[in-house]
């Protein structure tokens, strides 16, 4: 039976594939199918975003090898530092947390 981190690995590729390839290379993610993932997948992370541009800046600079698309491990890169900004969010609330329960 899989670990939770190996459910976990194994979720990512199977979304990145979901939507890789519908135009273009199988391998890859082009512009349009990121920004179908990122509606779809990351929906409240979009949501909070002010800026309309915002997958497009996303996009660029993602894309490390400047060929328009975004492989697996360009793909990765974002999700890890989103998983950064949120694990840092919810260390910032452990510590208002901690906080307000010492000055009750």
């Amino acid at each position: 039976m899989p670990s939770d981190l190996e459910r976990a690995m194994e979720t990512l590729i199977l979304v990145f594939h979901r939507y890789a390839g519908k135009e273009g290379s199988s391998t890859s993610l082009s512009r349009r199918e990121l920004r179908q993932l990122m509606e779809t997948e990351l929906n409240s992370f979009l949501k909070v975003q002010k800026d309309p541009a915002t997958v497009d800046k996303i996009m660029r600079d993602l894309d490390a090898n400047g060929d328009g698309e975004v492989n697996f491990e360009e793909f990765v890169s974002l999700v890890v530092g989103l998983s950064i900004a949120c694990e840092q969010c919810y260390q910032a609330r452990l510590q208002a947390q901690k906080k307000s329960e010492v000055h009750k």
